[in-house]
């Protein structure tokens, strides 16, 4: 046995220690084997339990005979009682069932009634019955107490990706009820209606019941002393050179800072937002870290002190009023609950947007089905919420929400993609304030031009969670992808090989109006030969989805399928295949790029917004295309947490305006070759009237072409437009923050490739490649495109897929080898006999070297 003490103890109450006999084994009651050996969990000694301090010294059993107990007189405006019940099991006929039905706890049955005498000789009879002022030590969930409370208070648990916790997906609920399994004592606080008298004694009269009585505490309260308040919130204010501790032991106490009779909720350093210029900085700008100022979310009795490190003692009333000279202040409290709807400027209609709203303390305000504090970790991202950097808290929302707001002022941030001006506004708000209307506006038109928008890689959303947040982000395609990570398999039952969310067929998504569709693929994966992503393809799902072993794979499985197979199994089943967060695991895929089985290559964020387009990543795409591969680029985050939101970067891919929208037109049009990567920026490009995916054919000798651009954006300044041609910048240009337009001719003499390539940036941030466009192959005539260098390079890499395959893969059979070693040479040998066609002679590492002139 040993004390719960959940925190420090209020100096308004104090421990009654109970006179009387002894208990000890020769003098306790028997009872069952079970409760015996369940005693040994039970609290014993100096406790404090809800703030309130106890003497557990002897552990009373009353099971048949009344029980007198005496004690020092005192006097006392509430007494708290620590006391449990054993109940038998109940009775049932001889078909089971039970009646008359009370439940496990025997609802309101009398277990006991308790009598407390004053000392001018008159008493007080409490009647004590089942889950009103006690409960069972080992009760079922379901049978909580209705006026007592276990005798450990709630406690708030860090994430497991905050501090090491088992039961992950419990620590994500970030409280503990105080209920421990092997044994709970409950507390029932009675409000003496005699304050003026002393009391002197305490008789149990038990009725049938057993009972485990563990302790007494009285003293004076201004209300019910187990009762706690809402939420509310102070910044606490920590000395110069004293660094702020997190962590929080066993009973969720942290280091720093404790309430008595409450409980700290969740504790941060404060964060700072441009306040006074809020309305003119930039949407999703990151706030300042304060290193001295935590804030502070509780709840709490108000009677309560916040007890701190240095021994201080401060009362909750004290710190809520603003007295002067605290080490703690308050924050206004969320006392408006307000109907928040925004508005497209134009058709006056509700639409999803992204939403961030914060107070004068800069506390994040989340609407009230939103995460208050936003888990960021991997595979734990279970609301429709994102965290930028993990600082900038936001939630999508379809077009009105319900959020409690203080009075004074807010500040809101509302966005809706790279087409529509984002918002930032100082709301207003007073005692009346029942509604906050904010409008939207789209300003630039690229939609209206077939333009539409793609994430092609999200992880573990729902298809309905996944939908909203597209169309939160302006996204109009979200494909969310299942897969496998050693035994764990997500989003596989959200697969059915037809479905795609938010068509018209299907309701028409979040708005209604079938712009923002989900559809889910899979993405399969070989933690060495590299990942493929299998977008909108019909039919069973492409299994395996991993293989080969960890850390893709589980532990044994074999080498038994190819990217390059997987990628030839999807096209055969309609769908689209793409080489996501390009160019990582950097192996197989080269050849299925030479075997032509790619439709398009993934730049991906990474998770961060200011990181841009990767030069590494581009500078491995424009070797297949300086090499005559004349794969597209597009867009995907590879969302697997809240710190990434949906379309960071995405892919823009054109249909015709005329044709109706759908997930099979976005597809083709990737196929195509129409599409541009952003960050932010939109932009129009052609080569001779030939946009981005095309083929133009030259006579001999080249030619001189027109090539037109434009640029726009509204949502990320742009600085710089770059022409690409084989890689090198041929031609650039300045722009203004919100873009501009242009042409160059350009002179080409054997064939190449071109693409526009736009620089930006937000001022405090570095300056980075905000959008890209796909290439515009031109071919002269006599001029194979074929750079030595890299053919040689893109060579090596698939034999080096293939030495893998033949040293380290786990084998599945010979069959499946031969199988695959079949593939995998037919690569090499296509891109080989063009190198010795071209008269480019080389070396060739591992198993598969060959003479030279071979």
């Amino acid at each position: 046995m040993s004390p719960i003490i959940d925190g420090p103890a209020s100096a308004l109450f104090r421990a009654v220690k109970f006179g009387g006999p002894a208990i000890d084994n020769a003098g306790t009651p028997a009872v069952s084997e079970r409760l015996s050996t369940a005693l040994a969990h039970a609290p014993q000694g100096a406790c404090v339990c809800h703030g309130l301090p106890f003497e557990a010294e002897k552990i009373l059993i009353v099971k048949e005979n009344a029980l007198e107990l005496g004690f020092a007189a005192f006097q006392a405006d509430w007494l708290v009682f620590m006391h449990a019940a054993d109940l038998p099991p109940i009775p049932t006929n001889p078909h089971g069932f039970v009646s008359p039905m009370k439940g496990n706890s025997r609802l309101n049955e009398l277990a006991a009634v308790y009598v407390l005498r004053y000392t001018d000789g008159s008493a007080a009879h409490l009647e004590i019955r089942m889950r009103h002022q006690i409960n069972v030590w080992d009760f079922a969930w379901g049978d909580q107490g209705l006026q007592c409370v276990p005798a450990h208070k709630p406690f708030p648990v860090r994430g497991a990706q905050e501090q090491t916790q088992p039961n992950w997906g419990r620590t994500q609920t970030r409280v503990d009820a105080g209920e421990p399994d092997a044994w709970v004592s409950w507390l029932w606080a009675w409000q003496n209606p005699h304050p003026e008298k002393e009391i002197a004694g305490l008789r149990v009269e038990p009725n049938g019941v057993t009972l485990i009585i563990s302790g007494l505490s009285a003293g004076s309260a201004s209300e019910n002393p187990l009762r706690w308040r809402t939420r509310r919130k102070a910044v606490l204010r920590l000395p110069e050179g004293l660094a702020f501790q997190a962590g929080l032991d066993v009973d969720g106490r942290l280091a720093q800072i404790q309430i008595d009779l409450g409980q700290v909720i969740s504790a941060q350093p404060r964060l700072t937002y441009p306040q006074d210029s809020w309305e003119t900085s930039y949407d999703s700008q990151l706030p300042a870290v304060s290193a001295r100022d935590i804030l502070l979310e509780y709840t709490s009795h108000p009677d309560a002190r916040f007890h701190l490190w240095n021994g201080q003692a401060l009362a909750v009333t004290d710190v809520e009023t603003s007295q002067t000279g605290l080490p703690l202040a308050p924050v206004a409290p969320t006392v408006r609950r307000v109907l928040l709807r925004v508005l497209d400027r134009q058709t006056r209609k509700p639409v999803a947007v992204k939403l961030h709203l914060h107070g004068q303390a800069g506390e994040y305000l989340a609407p009230v089905d939103r995460h208050r504090i936003i888990n960021d970790a991997w595979f734990e991202d279970n609301s429709a919420d994102t965290t930028h950097n993990g600082l900038h808290a936001c939630g999508y929302i379809n077009g009105e929400t319900t959020v409690d707001l203080p009075v004074g002022k807010v500040y809101a941030e509302v966005s809706k993609g790279f087409e529509v001006r984002p918002v930032r506004r100082v709301l207003e708000i007073s005692a009346d304030t029942a509604e906050v209307v904010i409008e939207l506006e789209r300003v630039l038109p690229w939609r209206e031009k077939g333009w539409v928008t793609a994430d092609t890689h999200v992880h573990f959303l729902s298809p309905i969670t996944a939908m909203l947040e597209g169309a939160g982000e302006g996204v109009n395609v979200i494909n969310l992808l299942a897969s496998q990570w050693g035994e764990l398999m997500t989003n596989v039952g959200d697969f059915d090989g037809c479905s795609t969310w938010g068509a018209p067929e299907t309701g028409g998504g979040p708005e209604g109006n079938g712009e923002y569709l989900v559809r889910v693929g899979s993405e399969n994966r070989q933690h060495v030969l590299g990942h493929i992503s299998l977008l909108g393809y019909n039919g069973r799902i492409i299994a395996p989805m991993t293989n080969g072993g960890p850390d893709e794979s589980a532990l044994g499985d074999p080498l038994d399928m190819l990217l390059t197979e997987w990628a030839r199994q999807c096209k055969a089943q309609g769908g689209l295949v793409v080489l996501p967060h390009f160019p990582y695991p950097r192996a197989e895929h080269a050849a299925s790029l030479v075997e032509g089985e790619i439709d398009a290559v993934e730049m991906t964020s990474w998770g961060n917004r200011y990181g841009g387009i990767n030069p590494y990543s581009l500078s491995d795409w424009y070797r297949y295309l300086n090499c005559g591969y004349h794969v597209p680029a597009v867009g995907g985050t590879d969302k697997m947490r809240a710190s990434t939101a949906v379309g960071t970067v995405r892919t823009y891919a054109r249909i015709d305006p005329r044709q109706p929208f759908s997930y099979a037109a976005w597809m083709e049009a990737v196929r195509r070759g129409e599409t541009f990567v952003s960050y932010g920026p939109l932009l129009d490009f052609a080569v001779e009237g030939q946009p981005a995916g095309a083929r133009i054919a030259l006579g001999r000798g080249g030619a001189t072409l027109d090539v037109t651009w434009q640029v726009a954006s509204v949502y990320l300044p742009v600085t710089r437009v770059d022409l690409m041609v084989n890689g090198e910048i041929r031609e650039s240009g300045a722009l203004r923050r919100e873009g501009g337009a242009g042409s160059w001719r350009v002179k080409v003499d054997h064939s190449a490739w071109l693409a526009l390539l736009v620089r930006g940036g937000q001022t405090d941030q570095a300056e980075m490649i905000a959008a890209h466009s796909s290439a515009v192959m031109v071919q002269a005539e006599g001029s194979e495109l074929l750079a030595a260098a890299d053919a040689v390079t893109i060579l090596e890499q698939i034999e080096g897929a293939l030495a893998y395959m033949d040293t380290l893969g786990t084998r599945a059979s010979e069959r499946a080898y031969q199988r695959m070693l079949l593939v995998l040479t037919s690569a090499q040998r296509r891109l080989h006999n063009r190198l010795h066609q071209q008269g480019v002679f080389h070396g060739h590492p591992g198993p598969h070297d060959h003479h030279t002139g071979a």
